[in-house]
């Protein structure tokens, strides 16, 4: 039987407004039928912290801290909660909603999607599975979390390595076209990325700190050798064809793409009025 054929673009070190306008212009161009479903892989120059869509940024980030260690700051325009972007591979995922096979309900369309991520942590002969959480305790979690770290906690289908989450993601849906985009974990500061929050006071910052090595781990804390993102981007190439039945094919961006990637660049994601918009 014939593979669907998506297009695979990996975008290199892109500065973090580059990296979301151009996941939302490929959500743009794909609700126009004018692109396949594509695979996405980028980094980001310089290291960023982002942050979802409804948070608060003021209220939760230290923004001097953020400027004083020459982090980049954006805010997705997908949900959940933030993310240092420095040690990873990056992903997104840009797909018609009416996608043969693809649920409708965002947490199954998660778990399909998640596939690829699946195969390729065991590309690289790391044994993952879904996060299901089963108790209400365990779900009355997910709709309020304790924490601004998005590694905190597991979501609905996300992977856990040894109990421990190895990667985020997060969702939105617009113009019948779903975006999915998250971080695979190849190393994990946790004294950088609690140095940049927000808390009530140390003991707080602390808990939460000891809390989330209990949660969340890097590839390479537990690979048992070294990983790179040259690895990596081979592993998750092939475990998002193996898991998602595809084939993928290189896609180029045409130059008036680009510059529609830059004008929404400049004109939402390097803004204030986006960034600091709660």
């Amino acid at each position: 039987m014939m593979k669907e054929k998506w297009g695979f673009i990996d975008s290199g070190y892109c500065s973090p407004a580059f990296n979301m306008a151009l996941d939302e212009a490929l959500l743009n161009w794909q609700s126009k039928g004018e692109i396949p479903p594509i695979i996405r892989f980028y980094g980001w120059d310089p290291a960023t912290l982002s942050i979802g869509y409804f948070q608060k940024a003021k209220a939760e980030i230290d923004i001097e801290e953020v400027k004083r260690q020459g982090l980049g700051f954006v805010r997705r325009p997908t949900g959940g909660r933030a993310v240092l972007h420095e040690h990873e591979l990056t992903y997104s995922v840009i797909v018609p909603e009416s996608y043969p096979g693809m649920p409708s309900t965002v947490t199954e369309a998660y778990r399909v999607i998640s596939e690829g991520i699946l195969m390729g942590f065991r590309n690289l002969g790391l044994d993952a599975y879904f996060a299901v959480p089963r108790t209400d305790q365990e779900k009355a979690a997910l709709k309020a979390p304790k924490s601004s770290v998005c590694f905190d906690a597991p979501s609905w289908y996300e992977l856990v390595v040894e109990g421990r989450k190895v990667a985020g993601s997060a969702q939105t849906r617009q113009k019948g076209v779903i975006l999915q985009h998250g971080a695979i974990l190849l190393e994990l500061d946790d004294e950088k990325l609690f140095s940049v929050f927000k808390f009530s006071n140390d003991r707080v910052k602390e808990r939460m700190q000891k809390n989330l090595k209990n949660k969340a781990v890097a590839i390479n804390d537990i690979a048992g050798r070294k990983i790179g993102i040259p690895e990596a981007k081979v592993a998750f190439e092939k475990g998002f064809a193996e898991g998602l039945s595809i084939d993928l094919e290189p896609y180029t961006l045409s130059e008036k793409q680009m510059l529609e990637v830059k004008a929404i660049a400049e004109s939402k994601y390097e803004s204030d009025e986006w960034n600091f918009m709660r």
